[in-house]
């Protein structure tokens, strides 16, 4: 029989551990990011072609959780790994309630333009860059305010467009999606409210832009668009899911993706198709990470593996 001593040494010790992993998931994981590194094999890309893409998504700046100095110490690492381009997937703004100051994005614009790279940055947005905007929301269409303030310090920003770019005079395509959950709506039902979204993508119409057989390189910000993405694309790139931003085993049980856990994180290959998803560097609807850390995401094609 358990006595009462065993018992409450047990309670204090569950108690601990609770209050161990509080403290770690809230106070050490979220403010440190790593390199996470992928050579992937594209059947559409020819292994002559090489480049070194930095990929920064889901920086939801503010205080005290993703401020300028950090955003700082983000830029300079991913400077240190010497890419060809840096993509930024969207979601530069950050929504919870546990944001003690808004930073302007004048601020992180500025800060996100210190990248450097000799083939540019180039950016998308995302769900919450549409949600922050209430004139957007209001009057059904942008530009919102952090694509004027990427644009402000020549950060150009893909809503449905794409770009022929070279390297060593080989050509390769950039196309970057519009935002798939870009207006929130909601109806009232009789115990809570429920928000559906409707996005400003459009992949055919992206796609048709391009106008030779040179590859393809193609940004979204959430990765559910994927399975309408043709073979004709090398690569994909996402950002959104954070990774389900908690992970138990690799285990997330709550990502946000009709598709559940399929395209939650990693590199996923589909019928000869290839997805990398990164688990982002800030956090959404709390400042909360265990088995995700932040990461930039390192992408290197073409040469020898």
């Amino acid at each position: 029989m358990l006595d009462r001593r065993a018992l409450l040494k047990g309670i204090a010790a569950l108690g601990f551990t609770m209050a161990s992993f509080g403290a770690y998931a809230v106070g050490i994981e979220p403010r440190r990011h790593k390199v996470t590194r992928y050579r992937p094999r594209l059947p559409n890309w020819p292994q002559s072609l090489r480049l070194r893409i930095a990929v920064i998504a889901d920086v939801h700046a503010c205080e005290p959780w993703m401020n300028l100095d950090r955003i700082g110490h983000i830029v300079a690492d991913t400077n240190s790994l010497a890419p060809d381009l840096v993509f930024l997937l969207g979601d530069y703004m950050a929504h919870h309630r546990f944001v003690s100051r808004p930073i302007p994005a004048s601020d992180w614009a500025k800060a996100l333009a210190e990248f450097k790279a000799p083939l540019g940055i180039h950016a998308i947005l995302g769900n919450h860059d549409w949600w922050d905007d209430p004139d957007a929301q209001r009057l059904g269409h942008g530009p919102v305010r952090a694509r004027r303030a990427l644009e402000a310090v020549g950060i150009p920003v893909y809503e449905n467009d794409a770009r022929r770019l070279t390297k060593d005079g080989q050509a390769f395509w950039l196309a970057g999606l519009g935002d798939q959950l870009a207006f929130q709506r909601g109806v009232r039902g009789a115990k809570r409210r429920l928000n559906w979204s409707r996005g400003v993508d459009d992949l055919p119409g992206t796609l048709a832009q391009i106008d030779d057989h040179a590859p393809v390189i193609l940004m979204m910000h959430e990765p559910d668009a994927f399975p309408s993405v043709p073979a004709r694309v090398a690569l994909t790139l996402a950002g959104h899911t954070h990774g389900g931003q908690v992970a138990i085993g690799g285990f997330a049980p709550i990502v946000p993706s009709r598709y559940g856990r399929r395209f939650a994180y990693g590199h996923i290959v589909e019928e000869w198709r290839h997805l990398i998803v990164s688990g982002g560097l800030g956090c959404s609807m709390a400042p909360v990470r265990f088995g995700v850390p932040p990461e930039i995401v390192l992408v290197e094609l073409g040469g020898t593996p």
